[in-house]
């Protein structure tokens, strides 16, 4: 062949195109396995109950202002009744919150769920009720109002396991639903009319729950100054919403949180009494997944407080990562491998060099495979310590020296010490990254600078077999 070199480099090129293509499949097969975990935390909240939000205790009532009208003149002239139905709104001045949250981790198939359950207190107090009483828009009009409800918003009462109110110290029932339409799904437990009167003496209601939810609590902090107070066993939170907790411990027997909240930093209150909207709390598998979802909201949702329970090693997330890396590990590697063929004098096959790229490839199909039934860090180590071994075998064979596969051996685990420090470091992978990238240039440029490259390849060119001579 004319030009060795050239057609080897071709030859190699394809050897990692073919691999390039592997790697999109592996790719894909970790994208349907997390899509597999989305519809398995789906099946658990469709059978358990989803991530939970509330709202209240609020104070509000139904009125409806009758009057009549005179249509028309003389003969003709009628009486028109009309009416004007409307609520009354009024949000407590103090709201202080008291959660319990004790993890309760859920299996379908192999794929876990972040599930919790637990007690939550909600107590509110009320100074003022002008807000609850009606105001005529129409002179000699006719005024008639529902009884004063203290309701609460749940956003899936079915992780309601039992709930008890006390409305003025008084035990009092609760009853499903809201009585707001735009707040339908909760629980609402009567207020006596004399208690809301505008000389009346200030109020306080009491909400005991048992609480069972999956993956996030949030709150709305409608009040006029909110307190909540969250603690739990589960030593990975996420604290989002729109305001973070002014205290905070985490440890790894549980964390605590505490936030204090006024209406002057919040418009929670304000909005909850025109036309805010109690937006449904999406699905938080993950780190990314809640970073993703803290974005810009709706304009008509509800400022809320949420604290999410994510698992920060979740395999499909981390094996995800990890393939993201693959093109450039396998480069690094075919390097190692043509620096012991130029720095060796040793001769390997394109053959050879697709063994050794499967080898690398089929690392992430194990780590993946292995991570759904035992911890992310023991199916690497498994993972990657079988490959290491492998192509540590193999290398001695191919390079024709024990020893240069030894090297090898240790070079290929070094790479994958380097991809597990990029995959524990979210932050720092980037500079850690680049730096490994300058310290393999500058090795490769350290060990082939007395390399005399045109004397390779004339060299090459020598050892090619020369075809026969043609006799007469």
């Amino acid at each position: 062949m004319k030009y060795p070199l050239v057609s080897k480099v071709f030859a190699i090129g394809m050897v990692a195109a073919i691999l390039g293509l592997v790697m999109l499949r592996i790719d894909g097969l970790v994208g349907e396995r997390r899509m597999r975990q989305q519809q398995a935390m789906q099946g658990v909240e469709q059978s358990l109950s989803g991530p939970q939000m509330l709202m209240g205790p609020i104070l509000h009532r139904a009125c409806v202002e009758q009057w009549e009208t005179a249509v028309g003149e003389g003969k003709e002239r009628t009486v028109a009744n009309n009416r004007r139905p409307f609520t009354l709104m009024a949000v407590p001045r103090t709201l202080q919150v008291q959660s319990e949250a004790k993890s309760d981790v859920r299996h379908r198939g192999l794929f876990k769920v972040n599930t919790y359950a637990g007690p939550m207190t909600l107590e509110a107090r009320w100074d003022d009720f002008s807000a609850l009483q009606p105001v005529r828009e129409h002179p000699g009009s006719r005024l008639e109002c529902g009884p004063a409800l203290a309701m609460l918003s749940v956003s899936d009462v079915r992780g309601l396991r039992s709930a008890r109110a006390q409305v003025a110290g008084v035990p009092t029932p609760v009853r499903p639903g809201t009585g707001l339409p735009r707040y339908a799904r909760g629980v609402h437990a009567e207020v006596p009319a004399a208690r809301i009167a505008e000389t009346a003496e200030p109020l306080t209601a009491r909400f005991a729950l048992d609480l069972a939810g999956t993956s996030s609590l949030s709150l709305v902090p409608a009040a006029s100054q909110t307190d909540w107070s969250v603690k739990s066993d589960w030593p990975h939170p996420s604290f989002g919403g729109r305001f973070l907790p002014a205290r905070r411990e985490v440890a790894a027997s549980g964390f605590s949180a505490h936030w204090t909240v006024s209406e002057l930093a919040s418009t929670a209150a304000a909005a909850v009494q025109r036309d805010g909207e109690l937006c449904e709390p999406r699905l938080a598998a993950s780190t990314e997944d809640d970073e993703a979802n803290s974005g810009a909201p709706n304009a008509k949702c509800l400022e809320t407080l949420r604290v999410s329970f994510i698992d920060p090693v979740n395999p499909y997330v981390l094996t995800d990562r990890a393939t993201k890396y693959a093109l450039l590990f396998i480069a690094l590697t075919f390097t190692c491998v043509a620096l012991a063929e130029i720095l060796g004098r040793k001769r390997v096959h394109p053959v050879q060099y697709t063994l050794v790229g499967m080898a690398l490839a089929l690392f992430y199909l194990m780590l993946l495979s292995l991570s759904e039934h035992v911890a992310f860090g023991l199916a690497y180590f498994a993972a990657s310590a079988g490959c290491v071994l492998l192509l540590g075998f193999y290398a001695g064979h191919m390079l024709k020296s024990r020893w240069a596969g030894a090297a090898f051996g240790t070079g290929v685990g070094a790479l994958y010490g380097f991809l597990w420090v990029l995959l524990s470091l979210e932050q720092a992978a980037l500079m850690v990254g680049s730096l490994l990238l300058f310290g393999v240039l500058a090795a490769v440029m350290v060990l082939t600078r007395r390399v005399d490259w045109y004397a390779l390849v004339e060299g090459w060119r020598a050892e090619q077999p020369r075809p026969a001579a043609v006799q007469a």
